[in-house]
């Protein structure tokens, strides 16, 4: 029996999860939970990263009750943290959802031609990528930069305040749009250009790199983005796929050999991030369980009910192709109150609003269906790569109801499972690294023999063809 240890820093909680692998199955268990939410302190969001370290080390401390082999660490992307010259925090990470890096973009493409930036790094153009963070910086506050000895991704500071050691593990390093794929390293020419120092960025890693131990347990980078150690897990069968990481963000991608930096992709904003074992990861954010997170919370604090079990229930008897949204238009992507934001955006568009929460979420998961036929649209053209299957692996495969639609709205078979991709993906590529499994292909294999996965087959996609073409690329356009 080997066993190793996944910390998953998700973005509503942590985890720090045992996985045992027996030789014919791995499986997962939970052995402690915290919260994971960003704290706002005079107007900036945080991240609230010190209670979160003494919420790790007290998982460790429980899941080290029993031996175990190792140890990685796995993060949603593009924070960080700034390190002086004694390794200690400059200031409290920012969280991504901060609204610094309003007009940062701008500022960046004014000095870097967009074509350049995305032919160099494959990464799609999203406010929220390192690269206008640290542009934010060079404008708020530029002492930070000045000081800064050491920049760390957010697992890869979880990973040195574990081992004392600083490295920059590749998947999560690319999502930063500060990488040069070609070159397999930072793109200090394009940050130079920025006026972002270079010295403070660390040695890029790949995933199953060993660098170091805590209490006597070997630390492995993980494919350290939580979406690469998510496809990990994904039990293909075929090299024509496609997977749906579904979370509180939706990640919609494919899986290739070199990143797509084509006229169509840049047109589409697919954003090639690094991902394990010499792939790369196409992909489009699409705003997720996020929609339906922020409206249980407005719901919650009116009094009414929000297990999710009963608003699934409710958004099955709510009528078929009522009031659709853009998932990704920008104003759900802040916090706040999300059915008053949906509410607006049906009656700027000429829509009746939903009126129950079961409209609510019936209106939520059809229009992510239809975007997610949209981005798999996009995938195929920019890449010329067939699709037959699409997998859909965290929590929400869990969720039968879009499970149905996406594959009806997509007109492909779609296969849910496993829920726990990430914590999966992180072990088994610590189990590559120890030299337990061969591949990536033999960490499949073992997932399919490991867990119980359902197959949503297409129906009534003619419907939703005609919602599609008459109706939602109107909305998105």
């Amino acid at each position: 029996m080997t066993t190793t240890l996944a910390i998953d820093l998700g973005n509503e909680s942590g985890r720090v999860m045992r996985l045992r692998y027996d030789g014919s199955r791995i499986s997962a268990e939970e052995v402690y939970r915290f919260a994971n939410g960003p704290v706002t302190l005079r107007g900036t969001l945080h991240w609230d990263v010190l209670r979160l370290w003494n919420e790790i080390e007290s998982g460790l401390s429980a899941a080290l009750s029993e031996s175990a082999e190792g140890i990685g660490v796995d993060s949603f992307g593009v924070d960080f943290g700034l390190l002086d010259d004694r390794g200690q925090l400059l200031g409290n990470p920012v969280h991504m959802r901060d609204s610094r890096t309003e007009g940062m973009m701008d500022w960046v493409l004014e000095r870097v031609p967009k074509e350049r930036l995305f032919e160099r790094t494959g990464i799609g153009f999203y406010v929220i990528n390192t690269l206008y963070q640290l542009a934010a910086l060079f404008h708020q506050s530029p002492w930070q930069l000045d000081s800064a000895r050491t920049f760390l991704t957010m697992p890869n500071l979880i990973n040195y305040w574990l081992t004392g050691e600083k490295v920059s593990e590749w998947t999560h390093s690319t999502t930063t749009q500060m990488v040069n794929w070609r070159d397999e390293d930072w793109d200090t020419d394009t940050l130079d250009q920025l006026m972002i120092p270079t010295m403070m960025l660390p040695e890029i890693v790949p995933p199953g790199h060993r660098i170091g131990r805590y209490q006597g347990v070997p630390v492995y980078t993980a494919a350290s983005h939580d979406t690469a150690s998510a496809v990990v897990a994904v039990p293909t069968e075929t090299e024509h796929y496609a997977y749906i990481s579904s979370g509180t963000w939706s990640l919609f991608g494919i899986e290739t050999r070199q990143p797509l930096t084509n006229a169509l992709a840049l047109a589409a904003n697919l954003t090639s991030e690094g991902g394990a074992y010499g792939t790369f990861r196409p992909s489009q954010l699409v705003m997720g369980m996020w929609l339906l997170q922020q409206c249980r919370l407005v719901w919650a604090a009116a009094g009414i009910s929000t297990s999710y079990a009963r608003l699934i229930a409710e958004a099955k008897k709510a009528p078929a192709f009522g009031p659709l949204i853009n998932p990704d238009d920008a104003r759900f992507f802040s916090p706040g109150d999300m059915p008053a934001r949906i509410r607006a955006f049906c009656e700027e568009t000429g829509q009746a609003p939903p009126q129950t929460p079961g409209e609510f979420v019936r209106c939520i998961l059809e229009s992510l269906a239809l975007k997610y036929r949209r981005v798999l649209e996009q995938l195929i053209a920019a890449s010329t790569q067939p699709v037959d299957v699409i997998h859909i692996v965290g929590g929400g495969a869990q969720n039968a109801l879009l499970c149905q639609m996406t594959a009806d709205a997509t007109n492909r078979p779609v296969v849910a499972g496993p829920v726990e991709a990430t914590a999966l993906g992180n072990g088994l590529v610590q189990l590559i690294a120890r030299g337990d499994l061969k591949d990536v292909v033999d960490a499949r294999r073992l997932v399919r023999q490991s867990f119980a996965l359902k197959t949503y087959k297409p129906k009534g996609h003619a419907r939703w063809d005609e919602v599609y073409q008459g109706r939602f690329l109107t909305l998105l356009s």
